[in-house]
């Protein structure tokens, strides 16, 4: 007797089993770039030097001392610089995934409400004004990629037609608003000193990182993360619309904030620390649909972890193909364009666009 295709429980098992799959070769190969990571550079360090390292930081055993700026560099740069990669690409990944489902339209990306203009014109502003600019760029920076996401919110909320289309509109707004304010701050910079500053800044790097980075970093990623994926299921039910919402019990507009909120906390964390890092929020997401389909539940940790294993093998090759290290986004937009068109090519005529 041939079976129903809908009581038929090995196709879903068959996704399960492939999204297992899926999430062990991808962790398994997070892990393994991570230890590459640590050993590629301009210093190059073996594994069991590593291991050393780990046992001084952990139980202060000694390390040898022709080992010692080994352990300098692996301790103060590094393990931090891995770290955050990391961090990064998992925090602007799922931004990018939370913002696609929220908003149902597969091209936008973190950027939409104007945080990264908003985080780019604050950290601009944090270079030319005089005072100790290491912390003035990250919070304003910081400050500003929040103020942009509240101003697209309150433009949205005070026309109140079509909440998702108006809010995309908004962001649009806020981003060209940010933008042009940017270009002023590039006119009127020292074009010897401040101007080759802004530009390198935008440009991205985890060339700056340290510590004290990190602790900020980690607790607002990692959080934004934990709640996202403990969310999952209300994402896939705002995916369906407002109206489906609604009949389902949700209210659409109080999750809608919580998730925007989530995402633009660790957008504007992520930017005012490395600078704009771009591409990764919006192609991560595809990748991971394409291996595990558009439900958030699966998709979430999937892409959280391409994410992760793309900001590393990025910052790797920056700090690796040339004597001179090149800005992150150089090579997330070499790779990530030619990707995307990959990703249409591959997807056409399958309703993924």
């Amino acid at each position: 007797m041939k079976k129903s295709p809908v009581c038929d429980p090995e196709p879903a098992v068959n996704i399960v089993h492939n999204t297992r799959y899926t999430t062990g070769l991808l962790m398994f190969l997070l892990v393994g770039l991570f230890f590459f990571s640590l050993m590629v550079g301009r210093l190059e360090i073996r594994l069991s030097e590593i291991w050393t390292f780990v046992c001084a930081s952990l139980f202060g055993t000694p390390v040898p001392p022709e080992l010692s700026s080994k352990a300098l560099v692996f301790t103060l740069i590094r393990f931090p610089r891995c770290l955050l990669a990391v961090f990064v690409g998992m925090g602007m990944s799922i931004s990018g995934a939370v913002y696609q489902g929220l908003f149902r339209n597969p091209l936008v990306s973190p950027d939409i409400l104007g945080v990264s203009a908003g985080c780019t014109f604050g950290a601009a502003l944090g270079l030319i004004l005089p005072g100790d600019s290491f912390m003035l760029v990250r919070v304003l920076s910081f400050v500003f990629g929040l103020a942009a996401v509240f101003l697209a919110l309150g433009i949205a909320r005070m026309i109140a037609v079509s909440p998702i289309l108006v809010l995309v509109l908004a962001g649009l707004v806020v981003t060209s608003v940010f933008s042009a304010f940017l270009m002023i701050l590039k006119y009127v910079s020292d074009p010897y000193n401040d101007l080759p500053a802004i530009v390198f800044w935008i440009m991205g790097s985890l060339n700056r990182v340290e510590w004290n980075d990190l602790y900020i970093i980690m607790p607002v990623i990692g959080g934004g993360l934990i709640l996202i994926h403990i969310l999952r299921y209300r994402l896939n039910v705002l995916s369906l619309g407002d109206l489906q919402t609604r009949s389902l019990g949700m209210n659409p507009t109080v999750y809608r904030i919580i998730f925007i909120m989530l995402s633009s906390l660790m957008v504007a964390v992520t930017v005012s620390t490395c600078g704009q890092v771009c591409w990764i929020g919006l192609v991560i997401p595809h990748i991971a649909r394409t291996l595990v389909g558009p439900n958030h539940s699966k998709m979430i940790p999937v892409t959280l972890l391409i994410g992760g294993i793309f900001m590393l093998a990025a910052d790797m090759l920056a700090r690796s193909i040339t004597a001179a290290e090149l800005p992150v986004s150089i090579i997330t937009a070499l790779t990530g364009a030619p990707l995307f068109v990959y990703l249409l090519y591959k997807n056409r005529g399958s309703g993924w666009i």
